[in-house]
């Protein structure tokens, strides 16, 4: 894949923070605070946590994250200023992105179970910090995340995902990892450590001193080197500023402070090579970008393509650096429309070629699944037209699949496609260095047919090659083949070119010497087989030509298109159905099978003989099918005329005849009869394919909707988790704060029955355990209190405030008061009897009063 350009943006004000993403979902909680507990409170950095949530349920996030962090935690607000080391967290049923530096809420695109927060979070930062983004993606189901640390990564920012051991869901870093997103996968305590060391990393490499300018240029040589001793592809074309910036970022991953540190790590980790590689490769890319541009082709480009070409004759275009596909499958839609609205879509085709330098990127392109985000690039006609959903995502129609042909292709070194009429090379040129660019727009011209057009990005253009093209549009960049034709020797040929730094073998020459004596046998008999031997070839079960002996010309001619050296596609067509039918009965059977009277296509009048046999022995050829050709002449008029001529027929001929009659009629109405049944299982299979493809939607829809709801009621499970761990230390404290005071209480509730009680209340009123929710009424006590059940009901009624000296019957005195029981809202449910020893004081004044 050649890469696309990221934006290279930066936020306006030079105060922003770098700003770390984080995306949790299902058990995001726990990472979540494992990950902001282990980092420092001075980073320089903010955080923006965005976390999949119950959009009616008040969250709590803030509140549970402030506990395992000194820096603060705030709920993000509307045109909310990004500060260092400060934690923001999104709040229920919004969409959080960042702009210039600043928090912006939205309402949420889409409907519940669908949304993506996570990727809206990261393609924003993405967007507004582009190199310095950081993004990172923890436990959670699904895969929301992974498209936005593609954008960040695309950007030459920092990725993130928590290692999928140690998350409580692994779907979503598993989903990161695998379309290879992640630069890091760590667990999410160990993530802050990665972040700084990266970040202090590229500080080193941005403050780097003139004076090791040398060393770089030599550490960035060995990089190209190791590089293309390792991929062999040779990236020193590229723009050296394209080239650094991709390596440097891998720098910042392992910490290094030089290209020459990372060259002697990449020697000692091969593996890295293949990251380094495809980190080269990164491509941005979408459907229909750029709409302008595909508004023009559709009007001008391919109505004009079609009209100046025969309708017999099919178009080509060739997509040149394709990415993951959607520009050509964009180009294949675009086709389909224009020749609808033409009425030419019967008869008129296009065939697109492909091309990437990325073997992952052609797979993915060939598998034609994407996220279902890409409806935001076309309208709802044509995603409802050509993409049908399939798992987590879309996947692209049949029949736009079959017009693009993927191919691993490089531009640079590979031979170009030829006879296209539509070349589309857009964002490519701009990673070239001026040299290779001056090469590669000759060989765009000498590859597009005359007339033909030529797509560039929108800051590229012909340069110097003006007089090969003429611009249709100044801002598409379109540009139409000028008839000025170009010397085929100033067209640089990738086919001719060599890697300098690529080792070329070298052909030894033969030097003449007299060959040995043969065997008079085998001279003999190689002459015999020259002279006298029939023409034949060898085939295998499939019909594949492993060897031919003599001239077959007559019988065997290649076909038009890709070279294809099988049997039933290069049989010439007078013989090719007979041909057919006597290899398929010649693997059946272990006799020869003989086909006599073949008419050819010829000058002479002469008719063809074949042998088909398969071959036993020797034993490396059991399997093997040898077809021998003999033609025999045929004297002029003769077999023609024998036939005209009148005279007595042959009565076994007409019994064959008669006979051959029979068999053919029996065959169609065997053919017939089972045309009808197969049309008929076909009806019934497109039926039962239809109710399955229905259903299997609504369950897809279904499932989506119930995995959100369940991410939704997992992080609510986390939260009511930790508010109940709160609670129950709460009561913990109230329970020993009421047994610390030695003060008797009882809890009434509403109706006057036992709520809870102390454990000195058991030395006036018998209680257990098992007594909670008795009525006072029936409790016994040692209290001389019998209207003490009338001044709980009045309290309860007027909300007044009783206190009384009661006596018990072993010579205590109590002050018994009692108070109504308000909660947090002020809601009476309830009273509250507090029973204070006050028997010394009694017996003090006794005795004063007796003095």
């Amino acid at each position: 894949m050649h890469p696309h350009p990221p934006t290279e943006h930066r936020a306006d004000a030079p105060t922003t923070p770098r700003i770390v993403g984080l995306g949790a979902s299902a058990g995001g909680l726990d990472a979540l605070e494992q990950f902001l507990a282990q980092v420092p409170a001075s980073s320089g950095l903010a955080y923006v946590v965005v976390q999949h949530m119950d959009p009616t349920h008040k969250a709590l996030l803030a509140e549970l994250l402030q506990r395992t962090t000194s820096m603060p935690v705030v709920e993000a607000a509307q045109s909310m200023p990004i500060e260092p080391d400060v934690v923001y967290v999104i709040p229920p049923n919004n969409e959080l992105t960042v702009a210039r530096g600043v928090l912006h809420l939205a309402p949420p695109a889409r409907p519940r179970g669908m949304r993506l927060p996570i990727d809206v979070l990261l393609g924003s930062l993405a967007r507004d910090q582009g190199a310095q983004a950081i993004g990172v993606v923890l436990s959670g189901m699904g895969s929301d995340g992974t498209l936005g640390l593609q954008a960040i990564k695309a950007q030459g920012g920092l990725t993130l995902a928590q290692q999928p051991e140690s998350a409580q869901f692994d779907a979503m870093p598993r989903s990161a990892i695998g379309a290879q997103a992640a630069d890091i996968v760590a667990r999410p305590a160990d993530m802050p450590g990665h972040i700084l060391t990266a970040t202090r990393a590229r500080n080193a490499v941005g403050q780097a001193s003139p004076a090791s300018d040398a060393e770089r240029a030599q550490g960035l040589t060995d990089i190209l080197d190791l590089l293309r001793e390792r991929s062999k592809h040779d990236l020193s074309p590229y723009k050296t500023s394209t080239v650094t910036r991709r390596i440097e970022r891998r720098l910042t991953v392992h910490g290094l402070a030089s290209m020459g540190h990372y060259a002697d790590f990449l020697r000692q980790n091969p593996q890295e090579l293949d990251l380094l590689f495809k980190e080269m490769l990164i491509g941005v890319t979408s459907f229909f970008r750029d709409p302008l541009v595909w508004q023009e082709l559709k009007d001008k480009v391919l109505p004009a393509l079609l009209a100046s070409t025969d309708e017999g004759t099919p178009l080509r275009a060739w997509v040149v650096g394709c990415s993951t596909g959607e520009e050509a499958y964009s180009l294949a839609m675009l086709f389909r429309e224009v020749a609808q609205e033409l009425g030419v879509q019967a008869t008129r085709t296009l065939n697109i070629f492909a091309t990437d330098l990325s073997a992952d990127a052609i797979a993915a392109a060939r598998r034609g699944q994407y996220s279902t985000k890409v409806a935001a690039d076309m309208t709802p006609e044509r995603f409802a037209h050509h993409f049908s959903p399939q798992g987590d995502g879309v996947v692209i129609s049949k029949e736009i699949r079959e017009m693009v042909l993927f191919a691993q292709h490089d531009v640079i070194i590979d031979p170009p496609f030829t006879k296209i009429h539509l070349l589309s090379c857009r964002n490519l040129l701009i990673y070239f260095n001026a040299a290779l660019q001056r090469r590669l727009i000759p060989l765009f011209h000498y590859s597009l047919c005359p007339g033909g057009t030529l797509l560039l990005g929108g800051s590229e253009t012909v340069g110097r090659a003006a007089s090969l093209f003429v611009p249709l549009g100044a801002k598409s960049r379109l540009y139409r083949r000028g008839n000025h034709a170009t010397h085929i020797r100033s067209v640089a040929f990738p086919i001719n070119r060599r890697l300098p730094s690529r080792p070329i073998a070298q052909e030894s020459l033969v030097h003449p010497q007299t060959p040995p004596p043969a065997n008079l046998q085998v001279l003999a008999d190689q002459v015999l087989l020259q002279e006298f031997s029939p023409p034949a070839v060898m085939v295998n079960e499939l019909g594949d030509i492993v060897y031919i002996s003599g001239r077959t010309g007559k019988y065997l001619e290649p076909a038009a298109g890709k070279a294809n050296w099988n049997i039933h596609v290069m049989a010439r067509p007078g013989i090719r159905t007979q041909l057919g039918a006597a290899l398929r009965q010649a693997l059946q059977t272990s006799g020869p099978i003989d086909v006599r009277g073949l008419a050819l296509e010829s000058d002479t009048p002469a008719t063809l003989d074949l042998t088909v046999r398969r071959i036993e022995e020797p034993h490396a050829l059991a399997g093997m099918v040898m077809v021998i050709f003999r033609e025999v002449a045929t004297a002029p008029g003769g077999p023609a005329r024998r036939r005209r001529a009148a005279g007595p027929v042959d009565p076994q001929v007409i019994d064959e005849l008669a006979r051959a009659n029979e068999e053919i009629r029996a065959l169609r109405q065997e053919m017939r009869a089972s045309e009808e049944e197969l049309q008929a299982a076909n009806e019934e299979l497109q039926s039962t394919n239809e109710e399955l493809q229905s259903a299997n939607e609504e369950l897809t829809t279904s499932k989506e909707e119930g995995q959100s709801m369940n991410e939704e009621l997992q992080t609510i499970n986390a939260e009511l988790n930790l508010k109940l761990e709160d609670l129950a230390l709460a009561h913990s404290d109230m329970q020993n704060l009421l047994n610390s005071t030695d003060i008797a209480t009882l809890f009434l509730d509403s109706t006057l029955n036992v709520r809870r009680f102390t454990e000195q209340i058991t030395r006036i009123i018998h209680l257990r355990d098992s007594d909670t929710g008795r009525p006072l009424s029936e409790l016994a006590s040692t209290l001389i209190y019998p209207d003490l059940h009338v001044d709980a009901k009045e309290t309860l009624r007027t909300l007044a405030i009783s206190e009384k000296q009661i006596p018990t019957t072993d010579g205590h005195w109590y002050s018994v008061r009692i108070m109504p029981y308000r909660t947090l809202a002020n809601v009476i449910q309830g009273v509250v009897i507090t029973f204070v020893d006050i028997t010394a004081a009694k017996e003090l004044e006794s005795r004063l009063r007796k003095a």
